[in-house]
């Protein structure tokens, strides 16, 4: 039986279950209307929810990836919501239909020797089946979890079960948590996966400078803050499947540009944090601006995302 989808490739769920998770953030699981099994996913993956109104979200699957009856996601409420939380909270109850994209897989969990995982409040999403896949396949690995309170801490309850292998950090409590002592000094043979506010990804980021690359992998809810002294310049753009050339203005993005054009392209996020948008670059050095290649990856210089990053060198050839 095939999953029903819309004309745009969205799947349409229905809400099977909610419950509150902890203070301010739901948990929700969604599932075909005819009972039929979900797409395969791995731990770290996301999707995408489309909320009505143009507005569409981004949440990581938190669930067991074995079980393909249902999706489950958890969603915080945000004070400085744009809409996207306050709609989740307040609209999606039981039996509601949701249109979901995905899954996406940026941010993929890989055993390794030894794995800590770092999580800062709603960061714990993703890594929760990544800790699970952990375990399972018998890896040496620790949990850091920090949060405002205890009380706002989502699935402490699934995590009891893992004992001295989780620490959690309520910060009301004990302060914000020691990162440096946690890491410790930089191993090749160790895997660092975090998820969390911006202070505490940059912070991750700063002390895992000295540690092998590859070591350490991140996810954000947010775009990342660009360097104050960021320049924006002109460049040209050309698509390579038409031989057409376009300008790309300073205060314009090449995605922008290329919509213009009438060319089609597939985003979401617009901010750099989704991947809905990678584009292969053939000919030219991007200026990497997205908050999902790896430094590998953006050393390479073989995909950009084309809704924020832009151009190092006069002209890129796209595969467009």
């Amino acid at each position: 039986m095939s999953t029903p989808h819309s004309p745009d490739g969205e799947t349409l769920l229905t809400v099977t279950r909610r419950r509150q998770a902890a203070d301010g953030v739901l948990d929700l699981t969604l599932a075909r209307p005819d009972g039929g099994p979900l797409p395969e996913w791995r731990p770290g993956a996301h999707v995408e929810v489309l909320l009505g109104n143009g507005l569409v979200r981004h949440y990581s699957l938190c669930g067991d990836p074995a079980d393909r009856s249902g999706w489950r996601i958890a969603v915080l409420r945000t004070s400085a919501s744009r809409g996207g939380s306050a709609h989740v909270h307040d609209e999606l109850h039981v039996g509601v239909p949701v249109g979901v994209r995905g899954p996406r897989e940026n941010f993929t969990f890989r055993a390794m020797e030894r794995c800590l995982f770092v999580a800062g409040g709603i960061g714990i999403t993703p890594l929760l089946p990544m800790v699970a896949a952990a375990e399972a396949a018998g890896v040496e690995w620790r949990l850091l979890y920090g949060g405002r309170s205890l009380a706002s801490m989502a699935f402490l309850d699934e995590l009891a079960v893992y004992g001295d292998a989780v620490r959690t950090v309520p910060q009301d409590q004990f302060g914000l948590p020691d990162l440096a002592g946690y890491l410790g000094a930089p191993d090749e043979k160790t895997l660092v996966y975090c998820c969390g506010p911006e202070p505490m990804l940059t912070a991750v980021e700063d002390l895992s400078r000295t540690w092998p690359a590859g070591t350490l992998r991140t996810e954000r809810f947010q775009a990342a803050q660009l360097p104050s002294d960021t320049v924006d310049s002109a460049f040209d753009i050309v698509l390579s499947g038409s031989d057409v050339t376009l300008r790309v203005p300073a205060d314009r993005s090449i995605l922008d540009v290329v919509r213009d054009a009438r060319i089609p392209v597939p985003s979401s996020c617009t901010e750099g944090i989704c991947g809905t948008c990678e584009t292969e670059v053939l000919e030219g050095e991007p200026d990497h601006r997205d908050s999902v290649l790896s430094v590998e990856e953006r050393e390479s210089g073989e995909t950009m995302m084309i809704c924020v990053s832009r151009s190092r060198s006069p002209h890129l050839v796209l595969d467009l």
